[in-house]
């Protein structure tokens, strides 16, 4: 199965929803999922003052590319900051988080399936 097939529509029409973990200040927007895979396409915010620490590093099974679309996090483990503007492209396995945002950030997402030839 793959991701379904959507022609241009305005994106707010997609309601925002609380991330796994249930903070309220994490929440997705998500666009376009694989019900298989369970990857997905997505615009995650973090509000003011969000922060991820509960949920520890990350690391997932699938490719993931992150751009920051505004406002800015802090990498709690790199302790370094990424704003607006900056781009991600992660393999799967890589560790990455967790996350604190002061102003808040908004980010777009595309994740895929790991495999194939390398």
């Amino acid at each position: 199965m793959s991701k379904p097939e959507y022609e241009f529509f305005p994106v707010t029409d997609v309601e925002f929803t609380v991330c796994p973990g249930d903070d309220p200040l994490i929440t997705e927007r998500i666009l376009s999922r694989d019900p298989e895979s369970g990857v997905a396409t997505r615009i995650l915010r973090y509000a003011p003052g969000a922060d991820s620490t509960p949920m520890g590093v990350q690391r997932h099974d699938f490719w993931e590319e992150v751009y920051i679309l505004e406002g800015s996090f802090v990498d709690l483990t790199l302790n370094r900051t990424f704003s607006a503007g900056e781009y991600a492209c992660r393999p799967p396995g890589m560790p990455h988080g967790p996350w604190r945002s002061e102003q808040g950030v908004l980010t777009f997402e595309v994740r895929y399936p790991a495999g194939g030839k390398e």
